[in-house]
């Protein structure tokens, strides 16, 4: 118990070090920060807590999640820290916040802003009323932008939006949600068609965020989550398979993404990225826990049922749930979502991998380009 109260002091201190060592006075009345901003987009993968603020039942603001390092429910869909939070301190900036945490002061966005909302997806009409979609996140965005510009001026905001990294995740809840309700956008197109209308959204929003300024995009391509603990039970007569139905949903995608961000390249003048295989990647860790120090690849530690693959982990009335004991043990922590240990695993891969798991360049190379 000391050990553990010893971790999250020392876990404070630092993220104030990171705050006070990444800022300089320009004047009495402003605070610029000297590292790149982080502004982030995209899923569950990345939500640091946005859908606490929206009406939905799609959070996760309760126990067990955040009992790792927060020691508390933050809204994040895992055990502690994301992939977006790891980021943030490999570039030596603070947590990077929820955009609609009501405490948020515009000084804090000069280190950027956190997005993302769980269950979100490209498209307007994934889980309608329930989430932020990526549209609805640029939105958000812009209204940062004006805030900045009020707060720092033209010329200031400017630098900040140019100067950033942007980090998206996006698309998967795309491709489930709409094959599991049969929509009539899904029936009345191919596959391939769905793909692009997903992948067109996606980039509209980046073309909009670089008219803005932005520059420096990080991508992650859609997860195989057709083999996350919840799509193992779907098929009651092949417990423990990858849900096919939407494996080729999937594979479609990270075929056609690569090209649409070689294309916007191509129109797009300093338009620089860093694409990580996060399929190869998870699904490495799925098929070879060991190698990765883990004991489970297709068990939750928290839900109940086979494989823990029901979505019952924490505050569900009436249903009840199992916990692991040991939850560095485990890849996923609930039915569907990572545990710190694997988002720490896949963020250095984000960071720092050689250019055949995340390139061309990767984030540590975009954090220290300076914009032209």
């Amino acid at each position: 118990m000391a050990s553990s109260r010893l971790v999250s002091i020392i876990f404070f201190l630092h993220t104030i070090i990171l705050s006070i060592s990444s800022i300089s006075c320009r004047d009495n009345n402003n605070l610029i920060t000297n590292q790149a901003a982080l502004f982030v987009f995209g899923d569950s993968l990345f939500d640091a807590g946005n859908n606490n603020y929206i009406d939905t039942g799609l959070r996760s603001n309760f126990w067990p999640y955040g009992q790792t390092t927060f020691k508390f429910p933050t809204g994040r869909v895992s055990d502690g820290r994301l992939i977006p939070d790891f980021i943030a301190e490999y570039a030596w900036l603070p947590l990077i916040p929820p955009n609609l945490q009501p405490s948020n002061g515009n000084n804090q966005f000069t280190y950027g802003a956190n997005f993302a909302s769980s269950g979100a997806g490209a498209l307007v009409g994934t889980s309608p009323g329930m989430v932020i979609d990526l549209g609805t996140q640029l939105n958000n965005f812009k209204n940062v932008e004006r805030r900045l510009i009020s707060a720092l001026g033209d010329a200031e905001a400017k630098m900040i939006l140019s100067r950033a990294v942007y980090l998206f995740h996006i698309g998967e809840n795309d491709y489930f949600y709409h094959l599991s309700t049969n929509s009539s956008l899904f029936q009345s197109n191919t596959k391939e068609k769905f793909s692009d209308f997903v992948i067109g959204n996606t980039t509209s929003v980046i073309k909009e965020v670089y008219k803005m300024g932005g520059r420096k995009f990080g991508f992650l391509n859609v997860g195989p989550y057709d083999c996350a603990p919840a799509a193992l039970i779907l098929d009651r007569t092949n417990i423990g398979s990858c849900y096919k139905p939407v494996t080729e949903l999937f594979d479609l995608h990270n075929k056609k993404f690569p090209d649409a961000l070689r294309q916007l390249r191509r129109e797009l003048p300093e338009f620089k990225y860093a694409l990580h295989d996060y399929h190869t990647s998870l699904l490495e860790r799925i098929n070879n826990p060991m190698k990765y120090g883990f004991k489970e690849g297709k068990k939750g530690c928290c839900g109940s049922g086979p494989l823990r693959g029901n979505n019952t982990c924490g505050n569900r009335p009436s249903l009840g749930y199992e916990l692991c004991e040991n939850v560095t043990d485990y890849l996923f922590f609930d039915s569907s979502h990572l545990t710190e240990k694997a988002h720490r695993q896949i963020a250095e891969l984000i960071w720092s991998g050689p250019p055949n798991v995340t390139g061309p360049y990767n984030l540590k190379a975009l954090f220290e380009l300076r914009s032209t």
